[in-house]
């Protein structure tokens, strides 16, 4: 069964290739859902997928890109809503 993420990354996390990697990330282990800038200067996303893909999904995002620094991570967890069709960059 499906499962959904949100997650809000803080740290180092804009201006340093991060939503695009994760972006890559998602793709690669087969998630959906989307991710942005939020104004405070962390990164929001949503994946839905499969339990194992997600937890390495949530594993990769503690750490990033190589020039983010992540400092932070907090986490709410539900079941998939199937709303999503790929991950997508919003705004």
């Amino acid at each position: 069964m499906e499962q959904q993420v949100h997650v809000v990354v803080s740290g180092r996390v804009q201006g340093v290739g991060y939503r695009m990697s994760a972006q890559n990330e998602a793709i690669g282990l087969g998630l959906k859902g989307w991710i942005r800038n939020l104004p405070h200067g962390a990164v929001e996303v949503v994946a839905e997928g499969e339990a194992d893909a997600l937890e390495r999904f949530i594993t990769w995002c503690r750490q990033g890109p190589p020039l983010a620094r992540v400092t932070d991570l907090s986490m709410d967890r539900g079941d998939a809503s199937g709303d999503f069709q790929g991950f997508e960059f919003r705004f």
